[in-house]
This record gives structure tokens, sequence and C-alpha cells, in this order.
């Protein structure tokens, strides 16, 4: 199966140092991929730079077989991006920007459907500034697929959410991947990374130290011997939570 992300001995240097050491590794088409690591491990760094956001100081990437270098345009036609702290016109309704961003790619869209998809439809009339901390994440999520991307990149989309929301946004995520597009993830979040991600690459320093599934990560540790106090819950305090208030969204 080829590729639909790639990158080749991907490298970015600051000040003689490499925050990006050399990395490889393909994403398959269809896949959440997640990378996982310390703050300061090149994860970020990693993203903008397939996104065609910041220059490749050595190596390659391509998405889709086209080469992130030298045709900057056409890779951000293919992907989506939703980054750490997305911003947005003040004053401005989410229908409006919506329809703003598609005209960008010369599309026009039902915003409202799009809105939908991402339980937004309510807010419609409503600015960005009005939404809470969920909504402004999924209506960014919304945004950013408004001119159905092959490839979608999420920088750490659950910092700072509710479990509900935070819950909410995964079940967007597997929505997105049954749309075929391809994901690739930042996260602090194990859980998340596990429940998610097929794969996984966990960097560190700003090299790739380790790339498997979960499942195969886990056994990995295993194998070494690593052992911890065996107690198992059937619940913990974030079911808890749920339980008492509910899965619903809130405003």
């Amino acid at each position: 199966m080829k590729a639909m992300v790639q990158a080749k001995n991907l490298t970015k240097t600051y000040s003689d140092r490499n925050v990006v050491d050399n990395i490889s590794f393909d994403v398959k088409p269809g896949e959440v991929f997640g990378i996982l690591g310390p703050n300061g491990a090149g994860k970020t760094t990693t993203l903008e730079m397939l996104e065609a956001l910041r220059p490749i100081d050595g190596g390659s990437a391509t998405i889709a077989g086209i080469d992130v270098a030298k045709d900057p345009y056409a890779i951000r036609a293919i992907i989506g991006v939703q980054p750490q702290s997305p911003s947005f016109q003040d004053k401005t309704k989410l229908t409006e920007l919506l329809q703003l961003f598609a005209a960008a790619y010369g599309l026009t869209v039902d915003a409202k459907q799009h809105l939908a998809s991402v339980q937004l439809e309510d807010k419609a009339g409503s600015y960005v500034e009005q939404l809470s901390g969920g909504q402004r994440q999924r209506f960014s999520i919304a945004a950013a697929l408004v001119h159905e991307p092959k490839v979608f990149f999420l920088d750490e989309p659950t910092t700072g959410l509710d479990p509900q929301a935070r819950r909410n946004l995964w079940e967007l995520v597997r929505d997105i991947k049954k749309r075929g597009v391809t994901v690739v993830i930042t996260t602090h979040y194990m859980e998340e990374a596990e429940l998610l991600c097929d794969r996984i690459a966990v960097m560190d320093a700003g090299k790739i130290i380790a790339l498997d599934s979960p499942k195969n990560l886990v056994r990995n540790l295993l194998k070494k011997g690593f052992k911890k106090e065996q107690h198992v819950e059937q619940a913990n305090l974030e079911d808890v939570f749920i339980d008492l208030t509910g899965k619903a969204l809130r405003d």
C-alpha cells in the first residue's frame, strides 16, 4: 500500500541544533497516525514541515505523492490543519466563516450541513468569540475539512477540554477516519492515543525512538520484563464524572 504521507530523513535545524533530527516514517491511507513525545520533542515542528508551514532543512516529505518542499501550494490544497490555538475573524457568523474558507478553495458549501457534522447547527448564527472551548475546537475542525482534504493534521486538539468535549472530539476523529481521510495527530494524552491511533511514533529530542501500534508497543515493554502493581478497576473518575453530569455537550 502506497504511503499517503512519507517523511525521509526529515530535519529541522535551529542555532546549529536539530530540533527534528533525521526522522523517517510513512502514514498509510486512511489510518490515524499519532506522534507522541514530551514538550520540545519536535512534534509540532514535524507537523509544520509536513503542512508546508516551515521550510524543510534536510531530507524530504511527500503527501499523496506530492513533494512538500517543491509544491507547497498543491500540498495546502489537499490537507486540513487544526492547530493548537486556532483563531478566526471576529464578528463574523460561523456560516459566513465557512463560506469564506470554502471560497478560498474556489468552492461553495452548505455551511449548515458542515456545522451539523460537528454538532454546531444550533450555533449557525453565532460568532466564534461566543463559543466555548470545545465548540471552538469543533468549529475549527469543520473549517479545516470544508474542502474535503485527503490528510487532516491535529496538533493537541483536546488540551484544556472538559471530559464531554474531549470524548465528543474522539468520536469526530473516528467519523473523519470513516470518511477515508488520513489523520495525523499529536497529543499528550496516552489514553487518547491508545484509543484513536492505529500506529504511534514516539519522539524525544528530535528523534523517533519507537514506532508501532499501541498494542505492540505495550507488548514490547512487557517482553522486557516490565511489571507494575495489578489493580484493575471497572471504572475511573472520568467515568464517574460523565455518569453524574451526562454525556451531552455543554454550551
